[in-house]
């Protein structure tokens, strides 16, 4: 598999990143140990970088994958922390669950948050820089969909690495087009910054266009970025694998054909709190009359509002 020098920070990654949100409580809700097997088996196989996040609770996966396999991957994650005390909390939270003792990348988790994000999560950012001087941080950055956070994470001086929302129509994409995200990747490439993507597939609605939304991502990234890619069986870590090494993954393709996910709220549960509307970056949610409502045009399939909904209303399918 092609290897992936994340900008100036040195550190290399495989090209195909294993993706830890899907195979979380937000989504599919794997057993632990079940997750384990998959995220170890990607690592058996040849993936050396792992994205998840404090909110997507797949740390104890990951520490069990590396403890069946003997293998330390590049561990990136990230938290929706604002002040200084909460990131903090959040690190050592990651430390702790990992059983490790410094982390490769962590990042600002700032999806809805536009130019002023490191205004807004000042103290966070001033946690991440505290920590990356310490040597228990190797590099930080941010998780946007936001052109806007992206242009602005290129021009930060201190940002090392930016996680943006990429995919071939731009779904999900705020504060801008698919264009105008394009060109944001292109001046962090330009700035250095080492850059990885997400959504690829907007959250699975474009599997069953698998190649074109591979490829897009390949011109857009020309070797200079890896794919996080959401990842929740075995045999979805050897497709991967497989068309990251250049061998035919027709037969699979056809298969994904028949595979869709979607989030609907549960009528029956919903008290209409409104948390999961302020949680969704790509406005996908809106108030109906009696409950909560999801537009699947505009859903990327993240599942952030899963975690969001104290009724457990929201429901994957």
């Amino acid at each position: 598999m092609n290897k992936i020098t994340l900008g100036r920070t040195n550190i290399e990654v495989s090209e195909l990143c294993f993706g830890a949100l899907p195979i979380g409580p937000l989504q599919k809700n794997v057993p632990i140990e079940e997750g384990a097997d998959i995220i170890a088996h990607a690592l058996e196989s040849g993936i050396t970088f792992v994205d998840t996040a404090q909110m997507y609770k797949t740390y104890e996966m990951i520490e069990g994958a590396m403890k069946k396999t003997g293998k330390r991957p590049i561990i990136s994650t990230k938290s929706t922390a604002a002040t200084y005390e909460d990131m903090e909390k959040a690190i050592k939270e990651a430390l702790e669950k990992l059983d490790i003792d410094y982390i490769d990348i962590f990042l600002l988790h700032a999806a809805r948050v536009g130019a002023d994000v490191f205004e807004v999560r000042a103290g966070a950012w001033e946690c991440l820089k505290d920590y990356k001087a310490k040597g228990i941080i190797k590099a930080i950055g941010g998780s946007f969909h936001s052109v806007l956070a992206v242009n602005a994470a290129a021009q930060n001086e201190e940002c090392d690495i930016v996680f943006p929302l990429v995919n071939k129509s731009g779904m999900g994409v705020m504060h801008g087009s698919c264009e105008d995200m394009e060109k944001a990747v292109e001046l962090c490439f330009k700035k250095n910054k080492g850059v990885f993507f997400m959504k690829l597939f907007a959250g699975g609605v474009y599997l069953n266009d698998y190649k074109a939304a591979v490829e897009y991502g390949k011109n857009l990234s020309k070797g200079r970025a890896s794919y996080a890619v959401g990842m929740i069986t075995k045999q979805e870590v050897d497709m991967n694998l497989k068309y990251f090494t250049g061998e035919s993954v027709d037969d699979e393709i056809n298969a994904l054909k028949s595979y869709s996910k979607s989030f609907f709220v549960a009528d029956f549960l919903c008290k209409s709190c409104g948390f999961c509307l302020e949680q969704c970056a790509a406005d996908a949610i809106y108030q109906g009359d009696k409950h909560a409502i999801i537009e699947s045009d505009k859903c990327v399939r993240c599942g952030y509002c899963v975690g969001e909904c104290p009724e457990f209303a929201i429901r994957m399918v």
